[in-house]
């Protein structure tokens, strides 16, 4: 890169790139965010890139810090950052367009450059010729997985993170508010459902779409703006590369009942309201020819003498079912939570002491967190040998001994390719309790990773199983194992499973908490929190527990320190 960089476009284009590129690396994602957020910080700013430098104001824009601010500065006198060039210099050509792949690891980027595959074209033409089977860490196998991705990127609509699109969405809902000057705009759709990825933000708004159309005029992020089929619909393509339609309604009430559920719950919904004599739909409510003006969503389930169902649930299953004797008042909420679990500090891989882990956990009102930092085999991430360990504890007793808080000393314990755990048992037996976590796969098929879990349940210290399927959000795969046969060990062995809210992660996917649920297991949901920030991943643990119908009884976090202790102390 040479030059300078006076557009802001091309400042932001620049900060874009530089998250994705520490995503790439696999650094870590809250760094990669900021980048991004700088970029959209930047883009959305009405005021002279230039006179914000020389005035030294950078940091009054939004989510922007004295980093960041010297970043923009260098890539403004000179076009380029430190570490943008070493990025680029560390990644072969094409890592950014490969790792847009599903499942894409680092790894297998550099061995494809290696050989001259550095675009989704070649990576195409490559699998299609069976060449790619041929290179080691492949296979036949990957290569029709992959040749499947490709083929059906061009069909389907690129994901976001549910967390990043949130942040898109929460920015527009606050500038469309301010510009049409009301508070009747609601974010509905997939982000309202917290689902792990989506493919657009949907955004309800009472107003003309001729007002919106307006606008959206003074909104600097956006690329192009066009009228879907329906009037009333408006179609934006975003700066970050994701796509937001808009509803212009006459009744926001009625648009947000509409379209926060699935097309198969809202049918249902009016299947159920045409039993009762109703009309409904997106724009009309009404009983024969009178119309019904309503100014909520829980009036029109008060109408349909249905209980108020939860956007987490609103998936066309048997909900509305359900909502005819159910209140819903049972489903898991973040003020149930008594304890924080899987907390990390600076003894591993965390950013924060154990003293200030817990004055955070203490200053939202919890009673107890688990310290389970890695345990020695994830020596990537510092885990803790035995010696190690035992200053950690030394520690833990002298934060408890100034505050009036309970710190549980325990482990995030690998476990290993033959189903042991990573620390001995007579280690193990004196923790107040044990995560037990697949970290390392070991290229192990899916055989040989039930056969790994299976033993590792028999190990009497394991109490949880941490962030079950290892899946990371749009970017890895969860491990490949019999998932119904290990929740029928579980069952056995009395283990509680994880519900982990990092928004990277939010693994155990509800489709198999639910199956987990019915047979009857316990849960703990957790933040899998890395700095005093990430407690702020409990909603997210929390949305997901309630996707899958998880209730109060069924997480053990919502007890006290003395009946969880009980319940996850190590045999």
């Amino acid at each position: 890169m040479s030059g300078v960089f006076h557009d802001k476009y091309e400042i932001a284009g620049a900060l874009r790139e530089t998250g994705l590129l520490l995503n790439v690396l696999g650094e870590n994602p809250y760094k990669a965010k900021a980048y991004l957020q700088g970029a959209k910080a930047v883009e959305n700013t009405s005021e002279d890139i230039g006179k914000l430098i020389r005035e030294e104001r950078l940091t009054e824009l939004s989510g922007i810090g004295d980093s960041l601010a010297s970043s923009i500065t260098d890539l403004y006198k000179n076009g380029e950052t430190a570490l943008l060039s070493k990025l680029r210099m560390q990644l072969p050509q094409g890592a950014l367009e490969l790792s847009q792949i599903r499942g894409m690891t680092l790894a297998r980027i550099k061995t494809l450059t290696d050989i001259g595959i550095d675009s989704k074209s070649k990576l195409e033409k490559a699998c299609k010729s069976g060449k790619l089977a041929k290179v080691k860490g492949f296979g036949i196998k990957v290569q029709r997985s992959i040749l499947d991705r490709l083929q059906s990127a061009g069909q389907t609509k690129s994901q976001t993170l549910l967390v990043d699109a949130q942040d898109i969405a929460l920015e527009f809902l606050d500038d469309l508010k301010s510009s049409l000057k009301t508070q009747k705009v609601e974010i509905v759709g997939k982000i309202r459902r917290y689902y792990e990825a989506v493919d657009k933000i949907e955004i309800a708004v009472e107003a003309s779409a001729a007002e919106v159309q307006e606008a959206l005029k003074h909104y600097h992020a956006i690329k192009s703006v066009k009228e879907a089929s329906d009037e009333t619909v408006l179609e934006i393509e975003h700066a970050e590369g994701i796509d937001i339609t808009i509803y212009a309604v006459d009744n926001l009430a009625l648009a947000i009942v509409a379209y926060s559920g699935t097309r198969e719950h809202f049918f249902k919904m009016q299947e159920y309201a045409s039993k009762k004599k109703y009309t409904l739909n997106e724009h009309i409510f009404k009983k024969g020819r009178k119309q019904i003006a309503v100014q909520s969503e829980q009036e029109v389930f008060d109408y349909l003498g249905l209980n108020f169902i939860p956007p987490e649930l609103r998936e066309g299953l048997d909900e509305i079912e359900e909502a005819i004797t159910s209140d819903f008042k049972n489903l898991v909420t973040v003020e149930d939570i008594q304890g924080m679990t899987h907390c990390h500090s600076t003894y591993s891989d965390g950013v924060h002491s154990i003293e200030k882990m817990a004055r955070a956990a203490i200053k939202m009102g919890k009673k107890y967190m688990t310290l389970t930092d890695h345990s020695p085999t994830a020596h990537y991430a510092g885990g803790l040998s035995i010696d190690r360990l035992k200053e950690q504890w030394e520690e833990i007793d002298r934060v408890q001994e100034m505050l009036n808080f309970k710190i549980l000393k325990g482990t995030e314990c690998d476990i290993l390719a033959d189903g042991r755990l990573d620390y001995p048992d007579h280690i193990l037996e004196k923790f107040d309790v044990i995560i037990a976590s697949i970290h390392s796969r070991y290229r192990q098929d899916e055989e040989a990773m039930t056969r790994r879990l299976l033993r590792g349940l028999k190990n009497p210290h394991f109490k949880i199983w941490g962030h079950p399927l290892g899946r990371l959000v749009l970017k890895r795969d969860p491990i490949p194992c019999d998932v119904e046969k290990i929740l029928e060990a579980i069952a056995d062995a009395r283990v509680a499973i994880e519900i982990n809210g990092d928004p990277y992660r939010l693994d155990l996917a509800p489709q198999w908490t639910r199956i987990a649920r019915n047979l009857g297991l316990k849960f703990v949901i957790s933040t899998d929190a890395h700095s005093t920030s990430n407690f702020q991943n409990l909603r997210y643990g929390i949305h997901l527990a309630r996707r899958a119908g998880i209730c109060k009884k069924d997480v053990l976090n919502t007890m006290s320190v003395q009946n969880f202790k009980k319940l996850v102390k190590p045999a």
